[in-house]
């Protein structure tokens, strides 16, 4: 058993249980032809069907004394569901190197099962059975799959006994995702836009609805401020000017809480007049406590903070920023990781003349420090794939939007962050790595003498290989218009793939 433990890891804990497998068998056992290989995969075939005992718990309503009962199964069926269905999977792809007889007895063995066996269990093991069976057995025919697959398929549409149990709760569905039931729930404002200002449409129901939040914060309102309230917020700008301690930063901090509060539907509006951006680092950290204090479930107030404050500071960033700055960053970006999304990477990112290094170490820190990796997935998949229209993710002050493009400009920092985020253990989904290849198409030749770039591409191929088989033929073009020393190494994996 000992000498199948590396081969079953695979199957438990590999993201491509498949491939990794049969990689693993052509290497320990070289090609189909060499005679000894059908005594080898023998042997892990008779530990699959090895019998052996387990408990069975029964239903409440049986006896005492029969709660709990042995009964023999093979060892393939000890294993987690989805593990045997892998594992029948991989017995199917690779048939011509197992003997047929012993796979059409283990398929016939699951079938005939007495106990529940799971669908995609019993669906692979019906795939192993076609394959290796003569076409005239008559015998399957009693295995009623495709009516199973029609109740499934009934019954895929439903909502989960998990959800219903929680639609009575407000609490986060994903602990590391930002989304609460009632952020589902809620209806789903729309921005449309016509000769140039913007109108929010209240939808319920809408396609569009995981756009909802971006969408209502892509314009300004359209609602006037009173005088009043403008001459408050340009007495609180000449303050922030003129700034003279931390306690000054606590009052100003106070008055722009209750100003903003006041005007909650101009709260973007009231912060872009009042242009706190304008503060010292130093002050930075104040202010952002102060304001930020008691608003952790306000996601339109938290994303106008860190839009006004933080935004404008990185978005002109030309050397890297300071320490203070970056701490204060990282703090509140941990504690309101939506907003961070909306109000920092997406307008960053999509800066009109493209990242350059000292941006690109901001987004690496909030990226690794502030953000799970499947919440950086998703980010990607937003930023990469999803059209932008009429700017839904572009969070700004008005007088900063000239600096923020709707498309991404590809250039040596930005590949140096996807380097980052995928080195963080990130998985992009295949539609995120065919827009990465792309990207990596147009800037092959600009970027061919650039060792940043060549580092990206060594990491891009070693990350995501099995998802570049289709672009093999691209990405040995792009790569080959390059002139690093790692030319050579990216070519050699590229042709491993």
């Amino acid at each position: 058993m000992d000498s199948w433990l590396s081969l079953l890891e695979i199957f438990m804990n590999s993201p491509n249980p498949g491939t990794e497998a049969s990689q693993w068998l052509q290497s320990s056992f070289g090609s189909s032809s060499n005679p000894s290989i059908s005594n080898s995969t023998a042997s892990f075939l008779s530990l699959l069907m090895q019998s052996t005992e387990a408990d069975v718990v029964c239903s409440p309503s049986s006896s005492p004394s029969s709660l709990s009962n042995k009964q023999r199964f093979m060892r393939l069926q000890t294993l987690p569901n989805a593990v045997q269905a892998r594992i029948l999977s991989f017995l199917t792809y690779e048939h011509a190197k197992f003997n047929n007889q012993d796979l059409s007895k283990l398929a016939r063995d699951i079938l005939l099962n007495d106990t529940v066996v799971d669908f995609w269990v019993r669906k692979a093991a019906h795939q192993l059975f076609d394959i290796v069976s003569d076409s005239n057995s008559k015998w399957v025919s009693s295995f009623n799959l495709d009516s199973e697959e029609e109740t499934f398929e009934a019954s895929f549409g439903a909502v989960p006994e998990w959800l219903k149990d929680i639609s009575t709760t407000n609490d986060p569905i994903l602990p590391w995702l930002p989304i609460s039931v009632n952020d589902l729930n809620s209806k789903t404002p729309h921005t449309s836009q016509d000769d140039g200002n913007s109108k929010m449409e209240v939808e319920e129901g809408n396609n569009d609805g995981n756009f909802a939040t971006q969408r209502k914060l892509t314009h300004l309102e359209n609602d006037p401020i009173d005088i009043e309230t403008e001459e408050t917020a340009l007495c609180l700008k000449t303050k922030i000017l003129n700034m003279e301690s931390s306690l000054k930063a606590k009052e100003i901090a106070h008055d722009i809480q209750n100003l903003c509060a006041k005007n909650k539907a101009n709260s973007l509006k009231v912060l872009d007049l009042i242009q706190p951006w304008n503060a010292d680092d130093e002050v930075i950290p104040i202010l952002l406590s102060h304001l930020l204090n008691g608003k952790v479930d306000d996601f339109e107030y938290t994303s106008n903070i860190l839009s006004t404050i933080l935004l404008p500071k990185f978005l002109t960033l030309e050397k890297p920023a300071s320490r203070i700055l970056l701490t204060a960053t990282i703090d509140y970006c941990k504690v309101h990781h939506k907003s961070a999304v909306y109000a920092l990477l997406f307008p960053l990112i999509l800066h009109k003349n493209g990242i350059n290094n000292p941006i690109c170490d901001v987004l690496t820190k909030i990226v690794k420090e502030c953000l799970h990796p499947a919440h950086v997935s998703a980010f990607c998949q937003k930023l990469l794939c999803e059209e932008d229209e009429n700017g839904k993710r572009r969070l700004c002050p008005p007088c900063y939007e000239h600096l923020v493009g709707e498309q991404v400009v590809w250039s040596e920092a930005l590949f140096t962050l996807f380097q980052n985020i995928l080195k963080h253990n990130v998985h992009l989904s295949q539609d995120s790595v065919d827009r990465v290849v792309l990207g990596v198409e147009e800037s092959a030749l600009v970027l061919s003498k650039s060792l940043k770039f060549a580092n990206f591409l060594l990491c891009f191929v070693t990350k995501c290989g099995p998802l570049l088989k289709v672009h093999k033929v691209v990405l040995f073009e792009a790569v080959g218009n390059t002139s690093s020393f790692l030319k050579k190494s990216i070519l050699a994996k590229l042709d491993s793939i």
